[in-house]
C-alpha cells in the first residue's frame, strides 16, 4: 500500500504506486503517474501530464511538469517523463514540453539531480547523468548517458552533450559537446577527452591510446578543422568510440565546442 501524509494534496485521477510514499505537503495533479515505491519526503509539486518510474527519491520544494518557460505555451497540456532510480534533490525544476517542440521533456534511468538544478522544456536527458548544485539546460537540449555537468553550468538551448562528457563548474555551454569530451572555461572550450570517465567505463589502456591519437590528429593536427575531419573519417572502424565521435560530428546542425587553438 501506498502511505499519504494527510497534508498531502492528491488530485482525483492521479495514479500512485504501491509502495509509494508521499510526504507533508505535496501537490499532485490529476493527470500524474508516480511510479512503486517512491518517496517524495514533503512539499512536492508535480503538475502536467507527468510519468515518474519507480524507486525515485524527490526531495522538498522540487517542482516538475510545470509549464514550459516558453512565449510559445498557449496551456496546452504537454508531458514530462521521468526514469526510474532517480534522485531529484531539493529546488529540482523540470517543465514539461512544448507542442513545437514535440510535446514531451524525457529524463533517463538512475540519474542524479543536485538542488537548484533545471531541466528545460523538451529536452532529451539520457541515464546516469549528474547534475551539480544549479547546473541548467535551455530547451531542446540533447544529454547523452554517463554525462557529468558541473555546478552553476549552463547549457544554451538546443545544444547535445555527447555520452560520457564532463563540463567543469561555472561553464556556458553553447556549442555540441563531442561524446568522451571534457569542456571547462567561462565560454566552454574543449579541454581534451574524459579520461577519468572513459576508465571508469572500462577502457583499455590500448583503446584510450587509440582514441587518444584520433583525438590529436582530429582537432591538433595541421590543416584546418574541416580538412582534418575528412581526412579522419576512414578512421571510423578503430574503435566504437571514435565511430561515435565522427557519427555525432555528422548528425550535428549547429556549431561544434573545440579547443581554443582549434582553427
Amino acid at each position: 500500500m501506498s502511505k499519504i501524509d494527510p497534508t498531502a494534496r492528491i488530485a482525483d485521477g492521479a495514479v500512485i504506486g504501491e509502495g509509494t510514499e508521499i510526504g507533508p505537503f505535496c501537490n499532485i495533479g490529476a493527470h500524474v503517474v508516480i511510479g512503486s515505491n517512491c518517496k517524495l519526503i514533503g512539499h512536492v509539486h508535480i503538475t502536467a501530464q507527468t510519468t515518474i518510474g519507480d524507486d525515485c527519491t524527490i526531495y522538498p520544494f522540487a517542482s516538475l511538469g510545470t509549464p514550459p518557460q516558453s512565449l510559445s505555451y498557449r496551456g496546452e497540456l504537454t508531458k514530462l517523463k521521468i526514469g526510474s532510480g532517480c534522485t531529484i534533490r531539493e529546488s529540482v525544476t523540470m517543465n514539461a514540453g512544448t507542442v513545437a517542440g514535440g510535446g514531451i521533456t524525457e529524463v533517463g534511468d538512475r540519474n542524479y539531480f543536485m538542488n537548484c538544478s533545471h531541466v528545460g522544456h523538451d529536452c532529451h536527458v539520457g541515464n546516469d547523468v549528474i547534475f551539480a548544485t544549479s547546473a541548467t539546460l535551455g530547451g531542446h537540449c540533447e544529454i547523452g548517458d554517463f554525462v557529468f555537468i558541473g555546478g552553476l553550468s549552463a547549457v544554451h538551448q538546443f545544444t547535445r552533450i555527447g555520452p560520457q562528457v564532463m563540463v567543469g563548474g561555472v561553464c556556458g555551454v553553447r556549442d555540441d559537446v563531442i561524446p568522451f569530451g571534457l569542456v571547462n572555461g567561462q565560454y566552454a572550450v574543449l579541454e581534451g577527452l574524459n579520461l577519468i570517465g572513459m576508465k571508469r567505463r572500462k577502457f583499455t589502456k590500448q583503446r584510450l591510446a587509440t582514441v587518444r591519437a584520433f583525438y590529436q590528429k582530429l582537432f591538433h593536427g595541421p590543416a584546418t578543422f574541416a580538412e582534418r575531419l575528412e581526412a579522419a573519417r576512414p578512421l571510423a572502424g578503430e574503435d566504437p568510440a571514435i565511430g561515435e565521435i565522427l557519427d555525432f560530428i555528422g548528425k550535428g546542425k549547429r556549431p561544434l565546442c573545440l579547443p581554443a587553438v582549434a582553427k
